[in-house]
């Protein structure tokens, strides 16, 4: 059955490979278990059932993935996208998180019509790389901000905005901690570097008297709180219209990137650099994204962590399988969860936000019409705390330097549709 299902043989591997890849991947990216039910809760969402939903969502994504497209690919609730969701557009757009988890399926619904209908590629291509990359860092800072903030070294000041916190106060130290742990973890080579350093922090907290014990293992909580809650009605405004591309924009590209690097790592590529059946592969994280937004998360996306499986022999969709298996099996450490302090996944947010961060290296600084929209991109996110105003502003200074530029050749007609669009936000809405 698993021959027939996922092809071993023709990628030559087997079930031992595939299962140890699966185990490795999962090892990876678990630390959201922890992560996304804290960011979410500050939207107001119950964090028991915002858990429960992280889990199942992931598991949805990661099994879809596998059985549909075979591919050693796991997802689950995106970094910076939930970030997105609770400081963006439900606390500072003043949005119910009700009709956030509405944008968030509309957002499925769009993916999925544009990767059956094959105009994604259309749509990427139009982009410029410049501003695909200063998208992704100004996420990367949005999230140091959120990161930051969160440890309280980061606090309001009357006078200049922002200000240093108390970095003698023991979330900071613990936070500060934290991120030097996942450093060290990194740089030795452990797979499981940031859920270790999640979990140290809150047994140093527990043992200090911070972290109140709940125990490890439970029934999951419940997930009626969340389930089936969102309010599609209220994505009909039309100040929403930029919300749902902004969810919709940064899974496109996040997704997009992370296949094909995944698919390059595993030698899954064609000999002409395309990837075989990116259509089921896109379809796969597009309902991901929907189920996830009915059982009560953000949106769900393709991990790049998914490399550290493939690098431990995952070729097939077994490996994303076994992924979404664990994470259904995570459903029962609902306490250690709920035990996690805010201090403890800080540093978790600010090692993400490095990682995105690399992707300036891409960039053209030599040409001035490239450099200076990516920047303006990555800039407005975290200055204006909204990954929508990053991207609006991004486009619209894209086109209006390269035409004063004289460079007309270098704008398309996805790029000018875009601009437009965002500026007539902008100024009238």
């Amino acid at each position: 059955m698993l021959e027939k299902l996922f092809k071993l043989k023709e990628h030559q591997t087997t079930l031992k490979q595939e299962v140890l890849a699966g185990f490795t991947t999962f090892l990876t990216m678990a630390y959201i278990i922890f992560v996304n039910p804290e960011i979410l809760a500050k939207a107001g969402m119950d964090h028991g059932a915002v858990f429960v939903a992280t889990c199942l969502a992931a598991a949805v994504g990661c099994l879809v993935m596998g059985l549909l497209a075979n591919y050693p690919i796991a997802l689950a609730p995106g970094m910076g996208l939930n970030a997105f969701f609770t400081f963006s557009v439900v606390g500072d757009m003043g949005y119910s998180w009700e009709t956030a988890l509405g944008a968030v399926f509309l957002s499925g619904c769009c993916f999925l019509i544009l990767s059956l209908v094959r105009i994604r590629e259309w749509i990427v291509n139009s982009i410029p790389m410049s501003l695909r990359m200063g998208i992704a860092a100004g996420i990367g800072l949005f999230l140091a901000l959120i990161g930051l903030r969160s440890a309280g070294i980061v606090v309001d000041n009357p006078a200049t905005l922002v200000g240093m916190g108390d970095l003698k106060a023991f979330p900071v130290a613990m936070s500060a901690l934290g991120f030097f742990l996942i450093i060290a973890f990194v740089n030795r080579g452990y797979k499981a570097a940031v859920i270790l350093s999640i979990l140290t922090i809150t047994l140093l907290g527990l043992l200090f008297g911070d972290v109140e014990y709940h125990g490890i293992v439970s029934a999951p909580p419940s997930l009626a709180p969340t389930f089936m809650k969102m309010d599609l009605s209220g994505v009909m405004d039309i100040s929403m219209i930029s919300i749902v591309f902004a969810f919709l924009f940064v899974d496109l590209f996040d997704t997009s990137g992370t296949l094909v690097a995944v698919a390059h790592r595993a030698g899954l590529l064609k000999s002409d650099g395309s990837l075989p059946r990116l259509k089921r592969a896109l379809t796969a994280d597009s309902l991901a994204t929907m189920a996830g937004a009915a059982l009560g998360t953000s949106t769900t996306t393709s991990y790049i962590e998914s490399t550290a499986g493939v690098s431990a022999g995952g070729r097939t969709g077994l490996t994303a399988v076994v992924v979404g298996l664990l994470f259904i099996a995570a459903l029962f450490i609902s306490p250690l969860a709920g035990m996690v302090p805010g201090y403890a996944t800080a540093g978790t947010l600010f090692y993400v936000a490095i990682l995105m961060m690399s992707s300036l290296l891409h960039v053209e600084w030599d040409d001035l019409t490239e450099a200076a929209p990516m920047v303006v991109a990555a800039l407005v996110m975290p200055f204006t705390y909204s990954i929508a105003n990053g991207i609006a502003l991004g486009f619209i200074s894209y086109a209006v330097i390269k035409l004063l530029c004289g460079r007309f050749k270098d704008l398309n007609v996805g790029i000018i549709v875009l601009a437009i669009l965002f500026l007539g936000k902008v100024l009238f809405m």
